[in-house]
């Protein structure tokens, strides 16, 4: 499906010695998709529908309890990744979110982004499978 995606190749070595904002900064993006396929498969009928669906998931706040949901369920590198990133120095923090929330929702992403980019989709699968049948 993404064959182009398949053909760019960063080391393994590489993506782990990134920092977790490229992490965060990827993942947002997939965790974007999936959550924009989720909601489609869903039934949504109109844009507005769809985007105020996507709220659930994509906020901060949202994705801070997602992260506290599934914490559990993820391996010690996996957990180290989430500490990586959730320490990390961030730069702009939006109004309408708590710091907190703000870290744990980047420490999220940068998790989802480094799955990506060390190719592991059915690691990462896995994960959005515990995600969304916990959120409903």
């Amino acid at each position: 499906m993404f064959e182009f995606l398949e053909k760019i190749s960063i080391d393994e070595k590489d993506v782990k010695m990134m920092n977790p904002l490229l992490w965060a900064y990827i993942g947002d993006s997939i965790y974007e998709i999936y959550v924009r396929s989720y909601i489609i498969s869903k039934g949504g009928k109109t844009s507005f529908d769809l985007h105020r669906e996507s709220i659930k998931y994509v906020k901060a706040s949202a994705q801070s309890d997602i992260l506290e949901v599934i914490m559990d369920k993820l391996s010690e590198e996996e957990q180290n990744i989430i500490r990586r990133g959730r320490n990390t120095k961030t730069y702009h923090i939006p109004k309408n979110a708590k710091v907190i929330d703000y870290k744990r929702a980047t420490a999220f992403e940068a998790l989802i982004g480094y799955l990506y980019l060390l190719k592991r989709y059915d690691r990462l699968d896995e994960i959005m499978s515990f995600i969304f049948e916990g959120v409903k």
